[in-house]
């Protein structure tokens, strides 16, 4: 038995501030974003970008989402959507709350002409291939940051696939990122399109094992109908529930519903497989965001799950166990990109608050 939780809470993380050790991340928000900016929205001169405001609002978020019981926040935000390396940084070490920041891109529409026209001859989208140098280069060598070059790594490989089906440079992006992630050994994050198996498997079609991919969106209306998070988890991916508190007219189900699948999937013997989070923003600059906190799947939804039947274990696998697990960097994935170490007692520094 204590082998088996040794075992369980080997390995180590890659968060912002450095690989610390899988144990210490205690309860996670598995899809979340911190700063978000719609690309392009810095240069309206209606829109102010305070650093000192965005930080004094995100600190207060996430010292409540601390007090609630929480400890570490996954930003799922990607590539040229806001993420601010620096930024988390600091957030990270004035409130004690870790963070794994995301490299990534998608959906489609979001994709600049650098990635679907770039200027060479001829003019061929980025390939699989492509991707998949671009996020593991963000979690070997740290993500790029203007005019520092490289930042802390990345800790998780994410993307996105339009709603009406996903499309050629989508699956390209899903190759890519499948690839990046049995490269560097963190794991795949996708939102899916249309067809969450569909997708799965193009996953899965790279090589990647299933318990390193995570597709999030099943708590959406159709997915729900179609039982994919049932299907999804027997292929033994992982599920993400991550819409908590979002509700039908937005596209979801609501949270009575939402508990009622999580119920069946443990009674199925699936409750190893599923996760849960709110995808939650903290700051929006450019577009609006759900208004939604951090501490709500903690303070709100968790006595919901309690009086639905769910255990006080069956709650620690949910908000512990499962991300925790999927998160480890899998140091036995085949490394594909030099100078990559997995050496943990000489990376891990742990940090000081």
């Amino acid at each position: 038995m204590l082998d088996h939780l040794e075992e369980k809470n080997s390995g180590v993380v890659l968060t912002v501030l450095g690989p610390i050790p899988t144990k210490e991340l205690g309860v996670v928000l598995i899809h979340e974003t911190l700063l978000s900016v719609y690309p392009g929205a810095e240069y309206a001169p209606e829109i102010t970008i305070d650093k000192s405001e965005i930080f004094d609002r995100l600190k207060q978020q996430m010292l409540d989402f601390r007090r609630a019981g929480g400890k570490t926040i996954i930003d799922n935000s990607g590539m040229f959507h806001g993420r601010d390396i620096k930024l988390y940084e600091t957030l990270s070490k004035t409130t004690g709350v870790h963070i794994v920041a995301s490299t990534g891109l998608g959906p489609e529409l979001m994709l600049s002409g650098y990635f679907v026209t770039p200027q060479k001859n001829p003019p061929t989208p980025w390939s699989a291939e492509q991707f998949s140098a671009l996020f593991a280069k963000e979690v070997t060598e740290g993500i790029a940051v203007p005019r520092i070059e490289r930042s802390s790594s990345a800790g998780i490989v994410t993307s996105i696939a339009s709603q009406t089906g996903i499309t050629e440079k989508e699956t390209s992006l899903f190759r890519g990122s499948a690839q990046a992630a049995m490269a560097t050994g963190v794991p795949v994050s996708v939102q899916y399109g249309a067809d969450a198996v569909a997708e799965l498997e193009i996953l899965l079609g790279v090589g990647i094992a299933p318990g390193r991919v995570i597709i999030g969106g099943l708590d959406r209306l159709d997915a729900v109908e179609r039982k994919d998070a049932f299907a999804v988890a027997r292929h033994g991916a992982y599920v993400a529930l991550d819409h908590v508190g979002w509700a039908t007219n937005e596209g979801y189900v609501n949270d009575e519903q939402r508990v009622q699948l999580i119920v069946e999937l443990f009674n199925q013997g699936l409750g190893d497989r599923v996760l849960i989070s709110t995808n939650a923003v903290g700051v929006a600059k450019g577009h609006k965001a759900k208004d939604i906190s951090y501490d709500y799947l903690l303070t709100k939804f968790v006595p919901m799950l309690h009086r639905a039947g769910l255990t006080d274990e069956q709650v620690r696998i949910l908000l512990e166990e499962n991300p925790q697990r999927v998160l480890t960097v899998d140091a036995s994935a085949e490394q594909k990109v030099t100078g990559w170490n997995f050496e943990w007692d000489k990376l891990y520094q742990p940090a000081t608050y």
